[in-house]
């Protein structure tokens, strides 16, 4: 048997096929004895999960947010570009801020609420029914068409590069096994599969990490970390691609990512998602009924410190390993490693440089990794609908009844998404398209939820005008890009002369004022509408009592990981800096 070779053999199959089904048999027993337990459905428990302990909170984090487009999309963007796109993986302190700043929030509006809450139950509460309900309609169409339909997509690329399965099978069949999951499974399914493949995931990947050094250096990781850091010196015309800012106006990375500005761009877009997004919150909210503020602030937070730690690694896990790549691809006559094509960075360096039958074993960790990011989106799609639309139109109904909603609502976003992939594979822009979307979406979300908590006086009407005003100009710039190839095409007339402030300004630049504008916008608008009632005030008015339990959630080690979690993202910036 060649144990070295770099093709997947009998063996890294059978690997693959018994571990998928020992997965599978344990999260069927976890799902299996959580029912027991409740003895029926509880359709809080589905959609939310109960009272997870604060490692595996942490996992689920983490896990919801690596996905297809880590493996594909982050491994070729360091292949190709080098660290430069390290800010979006780089904020493990980000993810502290909802642990410390809006978990204590969101549990003090569960309190008044007597249930928990959606992300457009909290603005429902804070501002107006509209408001909420337009937060709900934006998450949802964000979902299908930039989420589930993306992870899809990039994870039939995967499968295809790695396994060797044609593009479509790949993508369809992920689709499939995960509404499969998603539908039986639940919170308590992700939350099982998360434990399980977040383990397998970072061994894996730092496995290829330092073999593929091992592999560029020789047998030597420090010679092969001087090697590729000599190379990615050495690329893009000399410029490098070996720091995180890029200052000099003829560097090619500077047109899009100019100076200083990416880390606040990036910054405004890992706010929306790690504290705002229900995608991400919906991990820390889950609760055991009758249990007091400062356990389940106590477990949030520690949850959100230990996914603080989790997301420093991606930049290690795939970012690196892209950029090995990268430099292995230089001298293919030595090392045997030839990439055409940079989005296949990872899946070949796991076929490169992985023995026989650890092969098998990682693979298992990315296809969990691919199944539970998918069913993250496809669990929170559930929650929305089922929540905010569905309960209050049909109260009173069996705990069994919302359940079966909330699966159907699954299985409805999963024709969504597949509807929209061969449209969202005919656009030849597509990943910049992507990316354009995060940063149109955000400021509206970090002005209205931050506004919304650290401010009394913001007026309900200032929150719907800030949601609705901030998305309609996002799509007003969303169309222009479409138009105008992120305005790089060359447009004629009056119109586009005026107007090219607008659509020719940098898309992290343009975030950045667009934010301003938002908040200008609420400020404004608060001055001339209703002052927020008692109640809405009361929702970000924290008691005596509650304060004191805040207090008594932390103790000194939920201090120094914290300090530990930002002192190591900030070594990692002076390093690559």
């Amino acid at each position: 048997m060649n144990w070295s070779s770099h093709e997947f053999i009998w063996l890294d199959w059978l690997v693959l096929a018994l571990g998928l089904c020992g997965v599978i048999a344990a999260v069927w027993y976890a799902i299996w004895k959580d029912k027991k337990a409740q003895q029926g459905e509880d359709s809080s428990a589905y959609l939310f999960g109960k009272g997870e302990p604060w490692y595996v909170i942490g996992m689920a984090i983490f896990a919801a947010n690596i996905g297809s487009e880590h493996l594909v999309g982050l491994a070729g963007t360091g292949a190709k570009d080098g660290v430069g796109m390290a800010h979006w993986e780089m904020q493990g302190w980000m993810i502290l801020i909802l642990g410390w700043l809006f978990v204590p929030f969101y549990q003090l509006l569960i309190n008044k609420m007597g249930k928990i809450i959606t992300m457009p139950d909290f603005l429902k509460f804070r501002y107006t029914q509209r408001t909420g309900s337009w937060l709900s309609i934006i998450t949802l169409v964000a979902y299908v068409l930039t989420k589930v339909s993306v992870t899809a997509f990039t994870g039939g690329i995967f499968f295809e590069f790695l396994l060797g399965i044609p593009f479509w099978y790949g993508a369809i069949g992920l689709i499939a096994v995960t509404a499969i999951f998603t539908v039986f499974g639940g919170m308590k399914g992700v939350m099982t599969l998360s434990s399980i493949q977040t383990p397998i995931l970072i061994i894996g990947s730092f496995l290829v990490l330092f073999l593929g050094l091992a592999a560029l250096g020789g047998g030597s990781i420090t010679t092969g970390w001087a090697t590729m850091m000599d190379t990615a010196r050495q690329m893009h015309e000399g410029y490098g691609i070996n720091h995180m800012f890029h200052t000099d106006p003829g560097d090619p990375m500077y047109r899009e990512y100019p100076g200083y500005v990416v880390f606040l761009g990036a910054s405004i877009i890992g706010f929306w998602y790690w504290c705002t997004d229900q995608h991400i919150v919906q991990r820390v909210l889950g609760q055991v009924p009758g249990e007091d503020n400062k356990a389940v602030m106590a477990r949030a937070r520690r949850g959100t410190i230990a996914a603080g730690f989790f997301k420093i690694l991606p930049c290690f896990m795939f970012l690196i390993p892209g950029m090995i790549a990268a430099a292995l691809a230089q001298h293919p006559e030595i090392n045997g490693f030839v990439m055409d094509d940079t989005d296949a960075a990872f899946a070949l360096m796991v076929k490169h440089v992985l023995p026989a039958g650890v092969k098998g074993i990682v693979t298992i960790g990315f296809i969990c990794a691919l199944v539970a990011s998918l069913a993250a989106f496809f669990n929170s799609c559930a929650t929305l609908f089922t929540e905010d639309f569905y309960k209050p139109m049909k109260k009173g109904m069996s705990e069994a009844h919302y359940v079966l909603v909330g699966r159907i609502a699954t299985v409805v976003v999963v024709l969504l998404g597949l509807a929209w992939m061969p449209v969202m594979m005919s656009m030849d822009t597509l990943y910049s398209y992507l990316q354009g979307i995060q940063s149109l979406l955000a400021p509206a979300m970090v002005a209205v939820f931050t506004l919304g908590i650290f401010s009394k006086k913001i007026t309900p009407k200032a929150g719907e005008w800030g949601l609705i005003g901030g998305f309609i100009v996002g799509m007003i710039r969303l169309v222009t890009n479409v138009i105008t190839d992120s305005g790089k095409a060359a447009m004629d007339g009056a119109f586009w002369d005026y107007t090219s402030w607008f659509w020719q300004t940098n898309w992290l630049i343009f975030e950045c004022w667009l934010l301003v504008f938002i908040i200008a916008l609420m400020v404004v608008v608060s001055c001339f509408t209703p002052a927020p009632s008692k109640a809405q005030v009361e929702a970000i008015t924290f008691t005596s009592e509650f304060k004191k339990s805040i207090r008594e959630s932390w103790n000194v080690w939920d201090i120094v990981g914290t300090l530990v979690v930002v002192g190591l993202c900030a070594c990692f910036y002076a390093y690559f800096w």
